[in-house]
């Protein structure tokens, strides 16, 4: 494991393989590194690397390897899980792909791009739509998230519905192993049967099997017709028979269908600039709707009113607004991507990432609707997210007037509450966000003993000096 200290003459090493000009040790330089998004973990560093080659990354972990000293790769640091801090104590060298953006390569023919791995997300969809394609991950943080952090947290956002998660989304990845071995898995091939699925360790593994610094990428035809509809509801149960009605109608031009709850839409429009209320009157619950078609433009719109007439008529939608713009179908998606935002100015806030079986998530949200507030009275829940694959952010912001760190305090309590309900119904702890080490000691709790003991021989087979990102995910001491 990685040593408690690092001497100069080391941190020399490691500078010289990058220059000095992008090995930071400053402490304004490493501030901004050692916290994460919000605020749950403080790390500590000595030095921060920034590498401009696949060869300066590969050289870095060698020494790593050799020297026993800690690496935690870091994209654009925003995670939410402490999965890209370092640990606090500790003398891990943070590593950022910051600068290794490039677009390597666009094939519209092959619907394929290849990128490295630094690569900001918005410039990937750029770059796609530049060539009359579509890469439709699409997160709040996509214009400085980047595409290794994306792929070594499986993200999903707001597309999966249609076009899967991350890992549905990459057809061949390049990983500089902690050992400094370079793999080269850059294939573009949609069918490959040979071996083991290397890539699929990988995405996912939050940095502590190696680091991703390139990827191949699918993309798609852009869509031809596209409506975003906002529409009031009574209850969950109705916005999920709403959504079957929708895929029955839609199939899989259904590309987003969004869950919404009236106090996330209050906070939205109080908060955010620029956002406000589709609709006049005030509702429980509310759903986005999104259609994407690839023919025409006509087709998406028959498509959305079809669905929101035979739901007014089923007594499921009692208003509704479709967008006439393309800016205003940007500003719904807006309110619902900043949702988790406009918590902040409400005091604290304790977050779930997780996911149940999509007929099962009205069950979920009443029942855990009723525990926490027995548990905590006053609290206000923010249970919002992407109702047509079962993710559900399960927010919960604390009583108006309470003492902000006291409420904080709770946070291991509330996800014992929120989560053993989430297991009760088969559902997941974690659905896009990771484990990082947030959920790390959860989740060796939660899942056989053997399934734990396998992620660890993997983690010992890909990483036998255990420098890689260490404490995240899964521990070795056992």
């Amino acid at each position: 494991m990685s040593n408690p200290g690092i001497s100069t003459d080391l941190l020399d090493r490691f500078a010289a393989i990058v220059g000095d000009k992008y090995a930071l040790r400053g402490e304004a330089d490493l501030a901004p590194h050692l916290i994460e998004n919000r605020g749950l973990y403080h790390g500590s560093s000595p030095l921060l690397l920034k590498p401009g080659s696949v060869e300066e990354v590969a050289d870095i972990m060698k020494l790593a390897t050799e020297t026993g000293t800690a690496i935690v790769p870091q994209t654009g640091n925003t995670g939410l899980v402490g999965g890209q801090t370092p640990r606090a104590g500790q003398a891990d060298i943070i590593l950022s792909l910051e600068r290794m953006t490039r677009i390597r390569d666009v094939d519209p023919v092959a619907n394929v791009l290849v990128a490295d791995g630094g690569a900001i997300l918005a410039d990937v969809q750029k770059a796609a739509e530049a060539h009359g394609r579509l890469f439709p991950l699409s997160l709040g943080s996509e214009g400085s998230c980047r595409i290794g952090g994306n792929l070594s947290t499986n993200a999903g956002g707001t597309a999966v519905l249609a076009y899967g998660n991350m890992r549905q989304l990459c057809l061949g990845l390049e990983v500089v192993l902690p050992t400094g071995e370079i793999w080269d898995g850059l294939r573009r091939l949609k069918k490959d049967n040979t071996g083991y699925d290397l890539r699929d360790l990988f995405i996912g593994a939050e940095g502590t099997l190696g680091i991703i610094t390139g990827a191949v990428l699918k993309l798609f035809p852009q869509p031809l017709g596209h409506q975003v509809a906002f529409a009031g509801l009574n209850s969950v149960e109705d916005a999920l028979a709403l959504f079957n009605l929708a895929a029955s109608l839609c199939g899989t031009s259904l590309t987003g269908f969004e869950l919404m709850p009236r106090f996330g839409v209050e906070i939205t429009t109080r908060h955010i600039d620029g956002v406000r209320d589709p609709l006049e009157a005030a509702y429980p619950w509310y759903v986005l709707i999104d259609i994407s078609t690839s023919d025409s433009a006509e087709t998406a719109e028959r498509m959305m009113n079809g669905v929101l007439e035979q739901g007014f008529e089923a007594g499921l939608v009692l208003d509704a607004a479709i967008a006439s713009s393309v800016a205003q179908q940007k500003a719904i998606w807006h309110m619902r991507e900043s949702m988790s935002d406009a918590q902040k100015p409400e005091g604290g806030s304790i977050k779930h990432d997780v996911s149940v079986p999509v007929s099962k998530i009205p069950h979920f949200i009443a029942e855990a609707e009723e525990a926490v507030m027995a548990a905590m009275p006053g609290a206000r829940i923010c249970a919002f997210g992407h109702m047509g694959d079962g993710n559900i952010h399960y927010n919960i912001s604390q009583p108006v007037g309470a003492d902000k760190a006291a409420f904080i305090a709770r946070w291991r309590e509330m996800n014992h509450i929120v989560h053993g309900l989430v297991l009760a119904h088969g559902g997941s702890i974690s659905a896009e966000h990771g484990i990082g080490q947030l959920k790390r000691d959860e989740l060796a709790a939660i899942r056989p003993a053997i399934e734990i003991e396998l992620m660890r021989r993997i983690k010992r087979a890909f990483d036998p000096a255990g420098i890689m990102n260490p404490g995240k995910v899964v521990s070795l001491d056992v």
